[in-house]
């Protein structure tokens, strides 16, 4: 099971995003690469405390359990064209994208201080799964962004 804590599940998510193009063509979704960039990186700072985020846990135990679980540990992908939180939406307040290798530079950067700070970010629940432990959110961090990629092809 890949997830971002494990070195070389990291050098693979670090390799696919250096080939990442800013006019690479999306296979879903309505994001361009640059805004599947920005919106990585806002994820990773509202986790970290960086940026504010509206909303708490999930309402409903089982529901978050069961979802937390299909989500982390179900042999499949995630579903495509789900619609995001708005804070990390780039329709609806995310953040802009800038220069596209220093926003690639800024995400990697994010992903780091995460990785940095897993067991801090164990403290805070994920809006829609409830409480995670640090190697959860390693594993979420993982499929995310491998989710994004695959957005892109890569």
């Amino acid at each position: 099971m890949k997830t971002l804590s494990r070195p070389r599940d990291l050098e693979e998510i670090r390799a696919r995003l250096a080939r990442l193009r800013p006019d690479a063509p999306r296979r879903w979704g309505r994001m361009t690469a640059p805004q599947m960039v920005c919106h990585l990186t806002d994820a990773f700072r509202n986790l970290l405390g960086e940026r504010s985020t509206a909303g708490g846990p999930p309402s409903g135990r089982l529901r978050g359990t069961l979802l937390k679980w299909v989500a982390l540990y179900a042999p499949v992908r995630w579903l495509r064209g789900l619609r995001t939180r708005p804070e990390v939406d780039q329709e609806l307040g995310g953040t802009p994208p800038g220069e596209f290798a220093r926003d690639v530079e800024a995400l990697r950067a994010a992903c780091d201080r995460f990785l940095a700070a897993r067991a801090a970010v164990a403290r805070r629940p994920h809006f829609l799964f409830g409480a995670l432990s640090e190697a959860e959110w390693a594993r979420w961090a993982y499929l995310h962004m491998d989710h994004h990629l695959r957005q892109f092809g890569l």
